[in-house]
């Protein structure tokens, strides 16, 4: 995760491509797909019954994409296969046609065992036929990181090597899945190739989105409408590496592209700065929306980005005086106002000083002093104020630093030693200011000695 100041700035990049294996509709050009499906024993319960659900839509879409109708019949010369794994892998169907037996093997999908991705990734790699003129494409679904087997990386690049492309579909599961893991096993660019989700209740929907994307050919009129976050501006917008981008107002721009990925696999890219503009720390998200539409109805799914943003800590020990309204009418040569009370506190010349105190643990409120003398000529001091106040205790892991910001003092007129002429305020005015700083807080105490007389 990035970190930044409070008024840093961010670089951000969105990326997608119009990577449809083959560079045409599955209708023209035959594809050979194997669903990889993870049924080791953290996949129990809703987990298992949202992954056969999404598998199952996934089949129906293909054999509605390859001949135009649900028919039970995977046509234009596309199959697809099952490999299902956990401890190892089995190939629970071959590459077929038939939606019924296909459906029949998801079903049969038990949970139980470890998790050994390497074999799976051999099983599907050796379901395509060397002779088949098919495209290739492997997608793997599952919830949790390697414990059994041989490490998988090595197989899934010699796979993308052959041509084989790679989807990878996550589950946030209970050992915890590495999604730097996912990307590096799919086909780039990751984000038209990994979808992760901790929630299993949307597996099904992101089944249904990766068939739609890999049956589809290319995309044209694409619109994409990102808003960042309130508490960020978009500073600059680098020129897209495909299409147009422009910023609508200082938190929205928008990306448009004629067509992308009509004659061949496209990816396309635009890079924009932010900046932080509010003066709270914490983790933010990038994003307040990133909405895409294309001519050809394409789902694109886009990383939901943050990063930490450190404000350090600000005191504000003094408000601002509140302002009062009053209006002066059009014809009136004069008027007289009562404008109530005020304190001396705004009354002359004011000082305004901020200052850092270094160093202040956790869990320690400081009392801090200021004391403002003013000098004369013979470098002569006269007292001129001296305010206490006491700063709240933090609960940061470790000391900081606190900045005190706005302690005022009020300097009269009248009060002026610095300057051989009095009562101008364009004088120059000499001053020394000192401060003390300690801890209120402290676990020492004071042990008295007792005698025992034995």
């Amino acid at each position: 995760m990035d970190r930044i100041d409070c008024d840093g700035t961010l670089k951000v990049t969105l990326a997608f491509s119009a990577f449809f294996p083959p560079p045409s509709d599955i209708t023209s050009n035959p594809t050979d797909i194997v669903l990889v499906l993870d049924r080791s024993g953290s996949m129990t319960g809703s987990p298992l019954a949202n992954m056969k659900a999404g598998a199952k839509a996934f089949i129906d879409i293909i054999d509605e994409s390859t001949d135009g109708d649900q028919d039970g019949n995977i046509g234009s010369g596309s199959r697809i296969g099952i490999v299902s794994f956990s401890s190892s892998a089995t190939v629970d169907a071959p590459l077929m046609t038939s939606v019924a037996d296909l459906k029949d093997a998801v079903d049969n999908i038990s949970a139980g065992g470890t998790t050994n991705h390497a074999d799976a990734f051999s099983k599907a790699i050796q379901m395509f036929e060397p002779s088949s003129s098919n495209a290739r494409v492997i997608v793997m679904f599952t919830d949790g990181k390697t414990t059994a087997g041989l490490p998988p990386a090595p197989i899934a690049a010699a796979a993308r090597a052959s041509g084989i492309i790679i989807y990878c579909i996550g589950l946030i599961g209970s050992d915890g899945i590495d999604v730097n893991t996912l990307n590096d096993w799919a086909t780039d660019p990751d984000a038209s190739h990994v979808a992760v989700t901790p929630d299993d209740s949307d597996l099904e929907e992101l089944f249904k989105d990766l068939a739609a994307n890999i049956s589809k050919t290319g995309t044209t009129d694409i619109v994409i409408d990102e808003v960042i976050n309130a508490d960020f501006v978009i500073t600059s917008v680098i020129p897209p590496s495909t299409g147009t981008a422009m910023m609508i107002n200082s938190n929205t721009l928008q990306w448009k592209i004629e067509e992308l990925g009509v004659s061949g696999n496209e990816g396309a890219s635009l890079e924009f700065y932010i900046q932080h503009i509010s003066q709270d720390s914490g983790e933010k998200q990038v994003n307040e929306s990133v909405n895409y539409t294309d001519n050809e109805g394409n789902v694109v799914i886009f990383p939901s980005p943050s990063v930490t943003v450190d404000c350090g800590i600000v005191v504000n020990p003094e408000p601002c005086p509140t302002p009062l309204d009053l209006s002066v009418g059009g014809c009136e040569d004069s008027m007289v106002i009562d404008m109530g009370d005020t304190y001396l506190e705004s009354l002359g010349r004011i000082v305004q000083l901020d200052v850092t105190v270094k160093n202040v643990c956790p869990g320690k409120r400081v009392a801090l002093a200021v004391i403002l003398t003013e000098v004369d000529s013979e470098g002569v001091e006269y007292q001129r104020g001296m305010k206490t106040m006491t700063i709240p205790a933090h609960d940061y892991p470790s000391c900081r630093d606190i900045l005190v910001k706005c302690i005022k003092f009020v300097l009269p007129e009248d009060l002026n030693v610095s300057s051989v002429e009095q009562g101008s305020m364009c004088n120059t005015r000499n001053f020394k200011a000192r401060f003390i700083a300690q801890n209120i807080d402290t676990d020492y105490q004071c042990c008295d000695s007792v005698i025992t007389v034995i």
